[in-house]
């Protein structure tokens, strides 16, 4: 666990030379997941194969990288105690299991469909996926921005 000095700003336990790795791996699974809601929709459109199999790469690549964030983020939040008191770091836990889960379920229901094709089902998770981000990013940016998780001590932000 973290020793901490009173004044101080929560640290990042999972860091490089102070650097948060959480924040450096985040944008692989929201680009992966707002990727596979494109392709969904691009298919819905074209109807063109190969945006199917396009979704299924990147939904699995935004799992694989999900757990890997998730690791450097639960590292964090068990690592210093300010941070497990957070409210938002609460949120943004429960809802990012709740993404990972919906978006392996998603995969799952496409993985074996020899048609190459998006079921109906699919789409509405992808977007479904895509909102529950939105909201996780707002817990992520009130961590940091209001519960001020891995800034550098005497460091000023603007809210």
């Amino acid at each position: 666990m973290n020793t901490t000095t009173p004044g101080s700003n929560p640290h990042s336990t999972a860091s490089i030379a102070g650097h948060p790795i959480h924040p450096m791996l985040i944008p692989f699974p929201v680009a992966s997941f707002v990727g596979a809601l494109a392709c969904d929709i691009a298919y819905k459109v074209s109807g063109d194969p190969f945006w199917p199999t396009a979704s299924k790469w990147l939904l699995g690549v935004g799992i694989v990288m999900a757990l890997i964030a998730a690791l450097a983020g639960l590292t964090d939040f068990l690592g210093d105690r300010r941070v497990r008191a957070l409210s938002a770091a609460w949120q943004h836990m429960v809802g990012n299991l709740v993404l990972v889960v919906l978006e392996a379920f998603n995969l799952y229901i496409r993985i074996d469909d020899p048609a190459d094709t998006i079921p109906p089902l699919g789409l509405t998770l992808s977007a479904v996926g895509v909102v529950l981000l939105l909201f996780n990013g707002w817990k992520g940016w009130e961590m940091v921005y209001r519960g001020r998780v891995g800034i550098a001590d005497g460091v000023e932000t603007r809210q």
